[in-house]
């Protein structure tokens, strides 16, 4: 029988629950800092691992993955810690149609190095570990709960919390809790993981004495996988660093009210990456003029949502950076550039209103058409604001609101769905930058309009460039054939000599760090 605390869903939270897994030596006591902000996605079920909770019961992983499939919900966002991360791993990999969205922290897909997977612990050292907490259980859990704290910004205070939090009675679990570690040390999901239907999200610690952060490069150009890379957080990183980690989450599994999908946005213009430039007529002109608004030289320069990378070189040539950095929210889209653009010092996958990236630690941002796919603008303007240098300088071009009115005016003649996405007014960015504490601030706004022989074109266009509707609750599956008869003759209303116009209202924006 499952062990779990139920907690019900705040405001209008969404109807599917989600389902904390906690780590090895703990119990679910451990993923306390998730279950409050979590509540606003939907009801949280805070599960005990058999064998580490109030229940007495022997830890068998299959036994404890079939009780799963028996007892939870149709559908599940389940998120794992470490050994829980891999029990939702198998879970998933075993009962794809259960699993809404998958969300591993601090999880390696094989737990133990050997010599083609050294990112991970070394086998001496988990043998060393395992054979300690058999002859002395408590004082190897005492050095366990520094080593989950180590690499935190407070490590000592922390320390203590997990030693707090640590699960009952050691002693007289330890042949639970060294199947555990056995299951641990033989975990091997590469494999199995090329397989995966399910949507990933899988979160590391940069200071993880356990898990060591490279690992989650196993996940890049994984189908509908993407993994994310928390700063400055040690193995329990949901303690460390709760808003950053609950924010990724959040974003990653569609709250409710959140207009944005980070995933589904992620997954499209990652798909759209071979295809990209061939449709971005709009996208090469902006970045063009964005460019030549650049009057100065700049040492350190980051591209932030590089797409393909088609500006990089561009940027290098016009600020004779020194170092480049390309950062993008699609995996594929930067595995694209990669592909074609070698002069680039580093190159990240993250979402902007969460940057992996040290402090002061770029002299010029540039991005073009990029951050109308943030919503949190405060967020947004604050990291902005934190990697930058001392009197460094933003330039952005952005969609403002009124983009695509054709086409949001022809639709609202087929149905009440939401399928245009939706875009801030640019004043309310503006606001979020001075508050960051941004000077300077300037903008403009140009309508930039593009013409296709047929709506057709246009529909084309927007697939091929990844852009099409991309807000949470946008219509799953396809128009029907009737509704979109009736959306491309309510579009020919709008017909120029030209052909079909698709509008878009572009912002240009530049502001500076002034550091008194």
């Amino acid at each position: 029988m499952l062990q779990y605390q139920r907690y019900s869903p705040l405001g209008s939270a969404g109807d599917i629950p989600l389902v904390l897994l906690h780590g090895w030596g703990f119990d679910h006591r451990s993923m306390e800092p998730f279950v409050q902000p979590l509540r606003e996605l939907g009801e949280v079920w805070s599960v005990d691992i058999p064998g580490f909770g109030e229940v007495d019961a022997d830890f068998d992983a299959d036994a404890f993955i079939a009780v799963l499939a028996r007892e939870l919900p149709a559908q599940v966002y389940l998120i794992g810690w470490s050994l829980g991360g891999a029990l939702a791993l198998d879970f998933a990999l075993s009962h794809p149609e259960r699993v809404a969205s998958l969300v591993t922290l601090a999880t390696n897909p094989k737990f133990v190095a050997d010599g083609d997977w050294p990112q991970a612990m070394d086998s001496r050292v988990n043998r060393g570990f395992n054979r300690g907490f058999a002859q002395q259980p408590e004082a190897t859990l005492k050095q366990f709960c520094a080593l989950v704290a180590q690499g935190s910004r407070a490590e000592r205070p922390l320390v203590r919390t997990m030693r707090q939090r640590v699960a009952a009675d050691a002693a007289g679990r330890q042949t639970e809790w060294s199947e555990a570690l056995a299951y641990l040390a033989a975990t091997d999901f590469r494999a199995r993981a090329e397989s995966l239907k399910v949507p990933g999200l899988h979160i590391y610690a940069a200071n993880d004495g356990l898990v060591p952060a490279a690992c989650g490069e196993f996940w890049n150009n994984k189908p509908d996988q993407q993994s994310r890379l928390v700063a400055e957080a040690s193995h329990c990183l949901h303690w460390d660093q709760p808003s950053a980690v609950v924010k990724l989450i959040s974003d990653f599994v569609r709250p409710a009210g959140k207009q944005l999908d980070k995933a589904r946005i992620a997954r499209s213009f990652s798909k759209a990456a071979p295809s990209y430039e061939s449709a971005a007529r709009l996208q090469k002109r902006v970045g063009e003029r964005l460019l030549s608004a650049i009057d100065s030289r700049a040492c350190r320069v980051l591209d932030a949502g590089c797409g393909t990378g088609y500006f990089l070189p561009h940027l290098k040539d016009r600020t004779q950076a020194q170092e480049l950095t390309a950062l993008d929210l699609a995996q594929g889209m930067l595995s694209y550039a990669r592909q074609h653009h070698r002069d680039v010092d580093h190159w990240v996958c993250a979402d902007l209103e969460a940057m992996p990236l040290p402090s002061n630690s770029v002299d010029l941002i540039y991005s073009s058409l990029a951050v109308q796919w943030c919503e949190d603008l405060m967020a947004l303007a604050c990291e902005l604001y934190r990697v930058l240098d001392g009197n460094g300088r933003l330039y952005l071009a952005t969609l403002d609101e009124g983009t695509l009115a054709e086409l949001r005016q022809a639709w609202q003649r087929a149905d009440g769905y939401v399928h245009v996405n939706r875009f801030y007014p640019v004043g309310l960015l503006a606001q979020a930058l001075e508050a960051a504490g941004f000077t300077n601030i300037r903008w403009h706004t140009e309508t930039e309009v593009i013409y296709a022989p047929s709506f057709r074109h246009i529909a084309r266009e927007l697939k091929d460039l990844g852009a099409h509707n991309l807000n949470a609750g946008a219509p799953r599956g396809l128009t029907g054939r009737q509704r979109l008869r009736a959306l491309e003759s309510a579009y020919e209303a709008f017909r120029v000599p030209e052909g079909l116009p698709a509008s878009y209202q572009v912002t240009y924006l530049q502001a500076s760090k002034t550091v008194p």
